[in-house]
């Protein structure tokens, strides 16, 4: 693992946080995860163009240039074909309620190897069982942040692994399907391909972009539209999207067999012959 906290590099054991961080305190932290390979990064502009979005929208600091600048010399260190890369930002120490001083503010850059799916795993595809929690978002701010408070999908993701499943799917109220825990959803249907639309519950995922603009470019049927269950149980074809996994075919829900068409192949080679790597930032 690799430790940038503002810019500066420190050993795994020695890196520390004040216990009076609004991170620590409040779960007052904005982040997001990206993936490198060979020393290079995946989408790293719509990462961050996301990221400072979410901070104008909270009043919340995000030095963009000195963000660049530490994952610029984060790369090189980087040992690992593939790796996951977690940018948090926080406000820094609170005193009481009120927000601390802009010159407060931190960032962590923290690095992990990552294996993606393999051919045999997507082959065989995941299996998915349903959260037994609600997707919550206490801020209605659109599009939907990627917040630090993650406590609703840290306990859906937990259980799918006590299941023995790759992920768990959110339901409305309204029984309808969100998402994952972890990554956006896609459905095959009457030859359509369908993803519910992102808002307040589903989160604008940075793949799902890239799969949505890949499908147009093909010329397929698209249509971001809510999914009941029933319509997910008998779907074509099911998938997971997001920038770790990419594209992941879906097998099984709840036990029960799903899918099996093959249109996430074409997508995924659609995909990896036009975001390889991006460009590093400068």
């Amino acid at each position: 693992m690799i430790v940038n906290i503002d810019g500066g590099f420190l050993e795994p054991g020695e890196a520390r946080l004040p216990v009076d961080d609004g991170g620590f305190l409040y779960g007052e932290t904005l982040f997001e995860t990206l993936k490198a390979r060979e020393r290079k990064l995946l989408l790293v502009n719509e990462h961050l163009d996301r990221l400072e979005l979410s901070a104008r929208l909270l009043d919340f600091p995000c030095d963009r240039k000195r963000i660049e600048s530490a994952l610029e010399r984060t790369l090189p260190r980087l040992t690992a074909p593939v790796s996951r890369i977690r940018l948090t930002l926080t406000r820094g120490s609170f005193e009481g309620l009120d927000y601390p001083p802009t010159k407060a503010a931190r960032f962590v850059i923290l690095t992990f190897p990552y294996e993606e799916p393999g051919n045999p795993e997507r082959e065989t595809g995941a299996a998915c069982v349903f959260a037994p929690n609600r997707r919550v978002n206490p801020l209605s701010h659109l599009p939907q942040m990627k917040r630090g408070n993650y406590a609703d999908c840290l306990y859906a993701a937990n259980h799918a692994r006590q299941k023995g499943a790759r992920e768990a799917l959110f339901l409305s109220a309204q029984d309808e399907v969100l998402e994952g825990a972890t990554s956006n959803l896609f459905i095959v249907h009457d030859g359509e391909l369908l993803t519910p639309p992102a808002g307040e519950l589903v989160l604008a995922g940075i793949m799902r972009r890239q799969v949505l603009a890949a499908a147009h470019k093909m010329g397929l049927a698209v249509r971001e539209t809510p999914i009941r269950r029933d319509e997910l149980l008998r779907a074509e074809e099911v998938f997971l999207s997001n920038c770790l996994i990419d594209i992941l075919p879906v097998t099984r829900i709840e036990n029960q067999p799903v899918g099996g068409g093959g249109l996430w192949r074409s997508l995924l080679a659609e995909i990896s012959g036009k975001t390889p790597a991006g460009k590093t930032p400068a």
